[in-house]
């Protein structure tokens, strides 16, 4: 159905009858890299999050939230925010194995600071305004490093850069 309409954002829900939501992402994310998906699941258990991350998931939300808050995702994850709760992120990117493969080392020092931004789960927006930059300056840096990093959302950019250890996951806000 991906192939047929090419969605902007896909809305997988992490249980699926035939195969898991895990699958799903990644076949969506080899088939058309473009398409954000955002992952729904009941808990947010570690694994199942960190299995969402490296399926290439823009997003994570879990079932207990409003449902307001989907759409708002969903928009979220269309313009290139991470959509995950920086609570969650901030109890992940400890728990990220840290590989040591020399990826980013050509990343600048910017890049290196808006990345660290990222891992806080802040937007463009209030990168921009913390750093006296346009939105879309940082945008521009934002893809520089997923490009960089070969990441398909910034949550998997903040993942590999943790574990990478090109970032230190964020002790605070």
């Amino acid at each position: 159905l991906a192939d047929r309409l090419r969605p902007q954002v896909v809305l997988v829900d992490y249980q699926m009858p035939e195969q898991d939501g895990i699958a799903i992402a990644v076949e969506i994310k080899r088939r058309d890299p473009k398409i954000m998906v955002v992952m729904l699941a009941g808990l947010a258990e570690d694994r199942m999050v960190l299995a969402a991350i490296d399926a290439g998931c823009s997003g994570f939300l879990t079932k207990d939230r409003t449902a307001a808050e989907v759409p708002n995702a969903v928009r979220a994850a269309a313009s290139g925010e991470a959509v995950i709760s920086p609570a969650l992120l901030a109890r992940l990117l400890p728990k990220l194995n840290r590989t040591h493969r020399a990826l980013g080392a050509d990343l600048t020092e910017r890049e290196r600071e808006i990345l660290a931004l990222l891992a806080r789960g802040w937007t463009n927006k209030v990168i921009a305004s913390e750093l006296n930059l346009s939105v879309n300056t940082v945008r521009n840096y934002v893809q520089s490093v997923l490009s960089k990093l070969g990441a398909h959302s910034k949550l998997e950019a903040v993942s590999t850069a943790t574990r990478e250890a090109i970032i230190d996951y964020p002790s605070g806000s």
